[in-house]
């Protein structure tokens, strides 16, 4: 199958489908149709949660929930930011010729209204969280700001986009053990690899349009060594999780969560095809229960 193969990643159905114009657009331009944006990001901030050793458990699932609020916000205001950078490319590409900027089903006064209240609303989160965490989100702002632009001046925004996504890693132990150290910066970088394993994953589907209107990628430039790529994305990752999660001193029980885990990236590495963009989009969403697993190594780690 071609990887320009007919196909969008928009979702309606269920709850979406039934609302009205405008509402049901916003819902898709906040992404609410698929969540698996909000869990991957969300699911690093339990990482950082967990491998912290200062915060008690009270305080561990208070930041928890804390963090799903923040990356429900965050991941929306994200992805209203990428439409409005994107909108014209958007248009020339099959898998978000539909979103609704780029289908001129919204315009952009409407996208910059949406946005401020997801701002305002992550703002009110930060607040609820500990001071050292106020200092880092002006960094991760940063980067959510600056990401899309490096589709246009780097063939490796995948990897700015796990230095985007990746940040609750370090907000999340920040917050519990109240500093960054080395601990935490290992496992940061183990998501980093981690995403850019998975967001190359994902951008195997766009290889052709991509390559048609001059947008670089990081699939584009490796989709002809994908398996050996993404097989070193992903183990750079779990080793990077295995040397935080030792030095931090987590107990055996990680590895209940973290060999299910590599057994499934593993397999998802032996069997990708760049070339065949849905099966892209599944291996990408594969990543959702991954990423729980490895939330369950490093919650077990700690707690048993």
């Amino acid at each position: 199958m071609s990887a320009n193969s007919s196909h969008t990643d928009i979702r309606l159905d269920g709850i979406i489908a039934k609302l009205s114009e405008p509402w049901r657009s916003y819902a898709l331009l906040a992404r609410l149709d698929r969540p698996v944006g909000t869990w991957l990001l969300f699911l690093p901030g339990v990482f950082g949660i967990f491998l912290a050793q200062e915060s008690d458990l009270l305080e561990q699932c208070l930041y928890v929930i804390l963090f799903a609020i923040g990356s429900l916000l965050m991941r929306s205001a994200g992805c209203v930011i990428n439409d409005i950078w994107d909108r014209k490319i958007d248009a020339q590409v099959t898998r978000t010729a539909l979103r609704p900027l780029a289908s001129g089903a919204l315009k952009l006064h409407q996208a910059f209204y949406l946005l401020t209240l997801l701002l305002l609303g992550g703002l009110l989160v930060l607040l609820a969280l500990p001071p050292i965490c106020w200092s880092l989100a002006p960094i991760a702002l940063l980067f959510v700001a600056l990401y899309p632009a490096a589709k246009r001046l780097t063939w490796w925004p995948q990897l700015v986009m796990g230095f985007t996504f990746g940040f609750g890693a370090p907000m999340g132990y920040a917050a519990s053990e109240g500093k960054l150290d080395a601990v935490s910066l290992t496992l940061y970088g183990g998501v980093i690899f981690w995403q850019l394993g998975f967001d190359t994953v994902y951008g195997f589907q766009d290889m052709e349009d991509d390559s048609r209107i001059g947008v670089k990628s990081t699939s584009l430039k490796m989709h002809h060594r994908a398996r050996s790529f993404i097989g070193a994305c992903y183990g750079a990752a779990l080793f990077l999780f295995f040397l935080c999660a030792f030095s931090a001193g987590l107990s055996p029980w990680f590895y209940c969560g973290f060999i299910p885990a590599t057994i499934l990236l593993a397999h998802q590495v032996f069997t990708l095809d760049p070339l065949n963009a849905p099966a892209c989009l599944k291996a990408f969403r594969r990543n959702i229960p991954i990423g729980m697993l490895l939330a369950l190594a490093f919650i077990l780690g700690r707690l048993a």
